[in-house]
């Protein structure tokens, strides 16, 4: 592995995919039949899908857990066990537009710059310390769609990299190039 950092692998629930979802269940670093949590057996039993969550992730023993598009919150408890180990990448500028619906409120508060965070995460939403930004300009015939494609580029370009400098040790903020 290049750096003795080792692959990633992505796990996307098929069976959602091919309903048309986005959303990622899980992500682990192991090669074959890695495990998916589903949150659905618990129904909303947060408690109970984050302890299945904790025995899977610990079953793996990772070094780093990256989030990406996993769009559940977290709880203290979840995250503390994780404190220093997790990273998340979040679709604006933070700490401005927190949460959902990122694009659209970049636009409509007249914004002329956007992008996308990589931070550590914490208990609370979006507020863990930051380590990458990308930024990108807002155009006049913006939509939240077009805007987000063009910061989606900028997630694939600003993640890997955040990813490699944390797993180095080196937690200094960094920017990206304006793409």
């Amino acid at each position: 592995a290049p750096l003795g950092i080792p692959p990633l692998h992505l796990l996307v629930d098929p069976r959602r995919a091919a309903r048309g979802r986005r959303d990622v269940e899980m992500v682990l670093a192991k090669p074959a039949g890695d495990p998916v949590v589903d949150h659905r057996p618990h129904k909303g039993d947060r408690a109970a899908f984050e302890t299945e969550l904790i025995r899977t992730i610990d079953a793996a023993e990772p070094d780093i857990l990256c989030l990406a598009g996993f769009m559940r919150i977290l709880t203290e408890g979840f995250t503390g066990h994780y404190a220093g180990r997790m990273l998340n990448i979040h679709p604006s500028l933070l700490p401005k537009y927190r949460g959902l619906h990122t694009h659209a409120r970049a636009i409509e508060a007249g914004d002329t710059v956007a992008g996308c965070t990589v931070h550590e995460v914490t208990a609370e939403l979006d507020g863990g310390p930051i380590l990458g930004q990308a930024r990108v300009p807002v155009r006049p015939d913006d939509t939240p769609e077009t805007l987000a494609a063009r910061v989606l580029t900028q997630e694939h370009r600003l993640y890997p990299e955040a990813l490699r400098r944390f797993a180095l040790g080196d937690r200094t903020r960094f920017d990206l190039p304006t793409g």
